[in-house]
């Protein structure tokens, strides 16, 4: 007699996006393949989901956007399938009521 084995899986569930940032960064890596096929090697800013400006360097390219959008939340990936390092650069705060001493 053969007996089965049940394993309990518990697959992640993939993570809805915290922020304007990470929503546009999934943006980015779901349009991904298409862009490969137009902008390999290129640098594309994603506003609202969509292409906002593409270019040779990646702060040329923000700057190119933020002057379309104002200073909001983006993401500037390079157009590639080589994987690339992670980092961000958070943007200056205001602080409000701030204290003088």
């Amino acid at each position: 007699m053969t007996e089965t084995a049940v394993i309990d899986v518990q697959v992640p569930l993939k993570r809805e996006p915290r922020n304007k940032w990470e929503r546009e960064h999934a943006a980015f890596l779901d349009m991904l393949p298409t862009l490969l096929l137009a902008y390999r090697g290129k640098y594309v800013a994603v506003h609202n989901g969509m292409v906002a400006a593409v270019g040779d360097d990646p702060v040329a390219t923000a700057m190119e956007t933020y002057t379309k959008v104002g200073y909001v939340p983006i993401h500037v990936g390079l157009v590639t399938d080589e994987p690339q390092p992670r980092f961000r650069l958070p943007s200056p705060r205001l602080q409000k009521n701030m204290r003088r001493a």
